[in-house]
């Protein structure tokens, strides 16, 4: 039975003071976007302000771009959707089985503080849903409060890009909020990768998380096993 799937993309365009531009990181959106597609799923993509949703310029060069990359580039009906997203302010979070928070360093200025974020991800769990994020955009789950009013992430395993990996890109001069940093704070139990840049996926329950980009697709796979649950 097809399910549902909202994709999450950041609307934060400047990577900080450095003059560069940044956004979603496209293989996070386009490798989980077909996974979920090919396997008979709908996705539906919204951004925290609506609209044309950034992607980070570095994510469309080379060695970056992927076969997935370029697949979603040449879909107009995936690059209409990038163009004409949905405000997440005006979704119906009861219209969906999963949410995916994806990736790219914007996400780290828009996702941890928008209340939208946090709206949806409490509704998707609360309704026995799946969420999940990749990367950067594992901090749309770092707001979000569980039925009891504890942090949804809190106690619980879970992974996001390491603190290393953002020393060696060196974004953690950039960005306002560091993923690994922030998830132990919350008190959740973190891992990562033997080796940066290596796919890590954690699942615990129905939350679902990705290292970095390399983890994307395998994100995708578990959720969708967990879509095929009977309770899903």
């Amino acid at each position: 039975m097809a399910k549902s799937v909202l994709f999450v993309l950041t609307s934060h365009s400047d990577l900080g003071a450095s003059g560069q531009k940044t956004g979603t990181w496209l293989e996070e959106l386009a490798s989980a976007y077909y996974r979920f597609l090919d396997s008979g799923h709908e996705v539906a993509l919204a951004s925290v302000s609506g609209g044309a949703a950034p992607l980070d310029p570095a994510s469309l060069e080379q060695p970056w771009l992927t076969e997935a990359g370029v697949r979603f580039q040449s879909d107009p009906a995936a690059s209409g959707a990038l163009a004409s997203t949905a405000a997440l302010a005006d979704i119906d979070p009861a219209q969906f089985h999963a949410v995916y928070y994806v990736g790219g360093a914007g996400a780290a200025w828009d996702f941890p503080t928008d209340p939208d974020v946090r709206r949806v991800a409490e509704a998707v769990y609360r309704q026995e849903g799946v969420v999940s994020g990749v990367c950067h955009g594992v901090l749309g789950l770092t707001t979000a409060l569980d039925p009891n009013g504890h942090p949804l992430l809190a106690e619980r395993r879970a992974t996001g890009v390491s603190n290393k990996e953002e020393e060696l890109t060196g974004f953690d001069k950039l960005v306002p909020v560091l993923p690994e940093a922030r998830l132990v704070e919350l008190g959740a139990s973190y891992s990562a990768a033997a080796e940066p840049f290596g796919a890590h996926v954690v699942s615990d329950g129905r939350v679902v998380t990705g290292q970095n980009p390399a983890s994307a697709p395998l994100v995708a796979e578990t959720v969708i096993g967990l879509l095929a649950e009977p309770s899903a």
